[in-house]
């Protein structure tokens, strides 16, 4: 065992900025900011919206406009991957429509998903890949609300209906 003694560390200059308490800018904060409507309740607690949704089809898409990067489901945490046969960027057109998903539960569709570089980092068996967020700029870039244009894949949803979903329940667009 060393004699040593733990020394203490400098002060960290930012330590009374990470425990202050800053007003949030989320969910339904957020759309009021922005002077939009918002698509969830008024004190509900998301970073944006409860749900997101992605399609096999946009993941084969990407895949095929960039076949050297590994477009996998883990890179944009999404809530429910929807197995499609239809090829593109399909729930592109979802937005503004319900979706039923397994037993009586009901999405409504608001916004495509914007992406970040998030979705290029590494984690797990996935190396960096920057061509991640290349092939979304390149292949669907999209107008998100008022805010601008913005690499998507996927879309964000609110329950409008509960119910009960199991893997490899059915699908409605509505």
């Amino acid at each position: 065992m060393s004699d040593r003694k733990l020394r203490s560390l400098p002060p960290d200059p930012l330590r009374h900025q990470n425990s202050a308490i800053a007003p949030q800018k989320l969910g339904a904060a957020l759309f009021a900011q922005l002077g939009m409507e918002s698509p969830v309740p008024v004190g509900s607690f998301f970073d944006v919206f409860p749900l997101s949704v992605l399609t096999t089809s946009t993941l084969a898409r990407l895949q095929e406009a960039q076949p050297d990067s590994r477009f996998d489901q883990r890179r944009f945490r999404m809530n429910v991957i929807v197995k499609t046969e239809r090829s593109g960027f399909v729930e592109n057109g979802w937005i503004g429509h319900e979706v039923g998903l397994g037993e009586g539960l009901r999405v409504r569709v608001a916004l495509f998903d914007p992406r970040s570089v998030m979705t290029t980092l590494a984690q797990d068996d996935l190396p960096q890949d920057t061509g991640i967020l290349r092939a979304l700029v390149q292949h669907n870039r999209l107008q998100v609300g008022d805010l601008g244009n913005y690499p998507c894949a996927g879309v964000y949803a609110v329950v409008a209906g509960p119910g009960t979903v199991r893997i490899g329940d059915r699908v409605v667009i509505s």
